[in-house]
Parts: C-alpha cells; structure tokens; sequence
C-alpha cells in the first residue's frame, strides 16, 4: 500500500477517466416528462454560467472554475470549440454540460450535471443521451469525460450504464474551496475540512 500526504487545507479525490467511441445502440431515450430541452448558451456571462455552476455542483465541492479570474473564465466558456448547454424544464435551468471540442477529433465532457431536486428522475439518463447524439453527429469519435470521489457516489456506474468504460484512474489534491470562501462552508458535508 501507498500513502501520500495531502496538505492542510487540500482535499483528495480518486479521479476516474472515462471514454466511448461511439454511440451507444438503439433509440436515444424519450424525454421522461414534457418541458425538457438541452439548450446551447451562446457567449454566456460569467456571473449566469458560475450560479448554474454552483447550483448543480457545489454540493460535490466543484470548485476548478471558482479559482479562476474572470477574464480566464471567458476565454474558456466563450471559446469557440467549447459548448456550454443548460438542461431545462420549462423555464427553470436544472443542470448544466460543458463540452470542450479543442482537441478533435475527441470531445470532452468537461461537467456534467443537475440540480439535487432533479436527481434519480431518469433525467441525467435523458440529457446524457441527448449529449451522446449531440457529440457523435458532430464528428466526435470519442467522446470523454472524469469523474471522482468528490462526485455522486453513483455517479461511475452512471456513466458505465450510460456506455462509458473506464479507463484510467488517478489521485487529484486540490485546493479546498470552503476556505477559500468560494462555496457554501456546509457544502460536501461528506468530506471533512482540514483547516490550513
């Protein structure tokens, strides 16, 4: 066995990478309920794209994007190979797909995710779906994404029912961003704080 420290203030995470190269058979999954789109955000604002950030992923301590400066931030969301798509129902945004085209012919999911009132509703079934269909007709040959500790504990088996096969894990120690200050000091409750 082996150990490696992990600095006050830092939390670990076993990262799981993720890929397919091509879409899975069969008919795509019909929408579990009226009002559901998956909707390209063309030149999103930073201040709209880090709300719906948060309200999905801040519970799973997503964190990457807060520690960015701003002009950082909008080089990546309004790059031109990179889509930010928001899920919603009706008029209210229930989660949020980032994919990164910048190195084709592969495409990266880069977040994937909903709101914790939407979870285990056959929704993320739907919208990965719609991202597989999105992806392969566009010319993807394989379609990528990571996943970890941090992450829903279901969320590996997700993606493997979803068509994925894992294929390479590793260990990730990132700054903590409750004390940072950059989400809620309750948020990943499961993940305790070890201060600086």
């Amino acid at each position: 066995m082996t150990t490696l420290p992990v600095p006050n203030g830092c939390i670990a995470a076993v990262v799981t990478h993720l890929e397919m190269t091509a879409r899975p058979p069969g008919e795509p999954p019909a929408p579990p309920r009226p009002g559901l789109a998956l909707r390209r955000v063309r030149h999103p604002a930073t201040d709209w794209y880090l709300r719906l950030y948060r309200a999905v992923g801040e519970d799973w301590l997503w964190g990457s994007r807060l520690f960015l400066a701003e002009v950082d931030l909008l080089a990546i969301i309004r790059d031109p190979l990179v889509s930010v798509l928001a899920i919603r129902e009706g008029e209210r945004e229930i989660g949020l797909v980032e994919l990164d085209w910048r190195a084709p012919p592969d495409c990266e999911i880069v977040f994937f995710g909903l709101v914790a009132d939407r979870l285990g509703q056959g929704l993320g079934r739907w919208a990965m779906a719609e991202v597989q269909r999105l992806a392969f007709a566009a010319g993807a040959s394989r379609l990528w994404l990571h996943t970890c500790t941090l992450d829903h504990p279901a969320a590996v088996e997700f993606y493997q029912a979803q068509g994925f096969r894992a294929f390479k894990r590793e260990l990730e120690i990132m700054e903590d961003p409750r004390l940072a200050g950059l989400t809620r000091r309750d948020a990943g409750a499961y993940h305790p704080i070890i201060q600086a």
